[in-house]
């Protein structure tokens, strides 16, 4: 392959990896379905992060690839771990054990783009990162899109769906360790290797999340579900999903990498009525278009003007 051909094959997966992420990062409802009436939430993460940080380490010595550099550059990737794995992931899988409906915690949890926004517009973000007037309708729509694609869950939810004190403060933090942690990686992680980056992240998500699992009382019931779920949540949600993940961040404005989280909940409705024959109504596939088209306004290019071109 020459390099005309590499250029051209690296510029095509470049262009791919929002799709591929949002359809990865999708999955997590099937796994969640699979693992959690097997595990409890704390249990299930800590050791999930633990067989990724083995298979990372595996393939960073294959590789032969550098570690982070210095302590700062560990400390901020730390941090990032801490919320966007510990934080994020432990939130909502505690706030779906504690009786929180599906739909209502995809609700909460897809305000991270509008807060991610709101943020950038009131702490003079730098130019690649602020929110145009034409993203900001966007983010609206896309939010009014997520709204109808989960109605169904928060109208019709199951007797044990139910919001307390404790499943809205799980949630509360998904959103808020998601949001933080994008925000954070953005603008004090340098780039580096996507295989150390994540192996550091991981082993700080991993210190934070095993006492929690210590407290739980439930056991873990190893199952052929259960190990189908961990497996998938090690190779495909934590080495390729959370990679791509730390890949569009560090290379995209933040609001258009967060409005990917819009199209997260119109991708699972698709995957459970293929998988578990969940009905789609039409109210379900008007809203997976607008949050569709929001999402296009949000990362879409705009054209640059005679006056701004250099």
């Amino acid at each position: 392959m020459n390099s005309s051909e590499s250029s051209g094959a690296a510029e095509a997966w470049i262009k791919a990896m929002p799709a591929v992420f949002v359809l990865i990062w999708s999955t997590g409802f099937i796994v969640a379905r699979f693992g959690m009436p097997n595990a409890p939430p704390f249990s299930f993460l800590g050791i999930r992060y633990a067989l990724s940080i083995g298979c990372f380490v595996l393939w960073i010595s294959i590789a032969k690839v550098s570690w982070p550099q210095g302590r700062r550059e560990w400390l901020h990737l730390s941090v990032t771990g801490i919320l966007m794995h510990a934080g994020y992931l432990g939130g909502v899988w505690a706030a779906v054990k504690a009786g929180m409906g599906s739909g209502l915690s995809a609700l909460i949890v897809g305000l991270q783009p509008v807060l991610t926004a709101i943020w950038l517009s009131s702490h003079g973000a730098a130019e690649e990162n602020k929110v145009s007037q034409r993203q900001w309708m966007g983010l609206v729509l896309g939010f009014c899109g997520l709204l109808l694609v989960v109605w169904r869950k928060l109208t019709q939810g199951s007797a044990l769906d139910h919001v307390n004190l404790l499943n809205l403060s799980f949630a509360v933090m998904a959103l808020l360790s998601i949001t933080l942690g994008t925000l954070y990686q953005k603008s004090f992680v340098k780039p580096c290797d996507v295989r150390t980056a994540n192996t550091v992240q991981l082993m700080a998500a991993l210190m934070v999340t095993t006492p929690f699992a210590f407290l739980e009382t439930e056991a873990v019931q190893w199952n052929s579900e259960l190990m189908g779920a961990m497996a998938w949540s090690v190779l495909g949600l934590t080495l390729g999903g959370s990679s791509l993940l730390y890949l569009l961040i560090q290379k995209g404005a933040a609001a258009s990498v967060t409005s990917l989280m819009y199209l997260v909940p119109p991708s699972t409705a698709l995957m459970a009525w293929l998988l578990f024959d969940e009905p789609i109504t039409l109210v379900t596939l008007m809203g997976i278009a607008l949050t569709a088209w929001g999402v296009s306004w949000v990362v879409r290019t705009p054209p640059l003007k005679e006056g701004n071109k250099s």
